[in-house]
């Protein structure tokens, strides 16, 4: 069973990683469609993810935030928030949903709430996300959040045998609240 609510939205809740629920992240890191996306070369074992947990999600001793994305309960995939400077004026958000998720608007959702906390409660003044070639779904998350494409790192991932761009979207703190400067 998943951890305690830490976001509300109106259709998912984020709720704090805990032991139960690495078997679920085990299995969908190592499905080959969810993968592809993430730059996951090597198959992650049992200890592997419990390591990663133990060492990453448990850490108290960082600013970086793991967090499942849950309906109702039910895990449907994670997110991270991830300071990039030792300033913590940029962040980076990963996301991955297991692939009976997708397209129904959940990896939007879960992005906007971690988005939001990113500003609100982490005071980061520019949170960005990396998107490999082919990840459809993921660029039109962030373009409806209207974080705005910065740059194409031109053959900057090997995936499935080839080389591949990386797009970088990223949104400023008075953007996303909507202020002027």
């Amino acid at each position: 069973m998943p951890g305690p609510v830490f976001l509300y939205g109106d259709r998912i809740e984020l709720r704090t990683v805990e032991a139960e629920d690495l078997d679920f992240l085990q299995e969908t890191i190592n499905d080959p469609n969810v993968r592809r996306f993430l730059g996951s070369r090597s198959p992650i074992n049992g200890e592997q993810e419990r390591e990663w947990y133990e060492e990453r999600a448990s850490d108290t001793d960082t600013d970086h935030v793991h967090l499942l994305i849950c309906r109702d309960g039910e895990a449907m995939g994670t997110i991270g928030l991830h300071p990039h400077d030792s300033t913590g004026v940029n962040a980076e958000i990963g996301i991955s949903l297991a692939e009976e998720f997708w397209g129904e608007g959940y990896g939007t959702e879960a992005s906007r709430l971690i988005t939001d906390f990113g500003f609100r409660e982490r005071r980061h003044h520019r949170i960005f996300a990396r998107v490999f070639e082919g990840n459809v779904g993921s660029a039109r998350i962030w373009e409806k959040l209207g974080f705005r494409h910065e740059a194409t790192h031109v053959e900057a991932e090997f995936l499935d045998g080839e080389y591949v761009n990386v797009e970088r979207y990223a949104v400023l703190e008075d953007e996303w609240f909507g202020e002027d400067e």
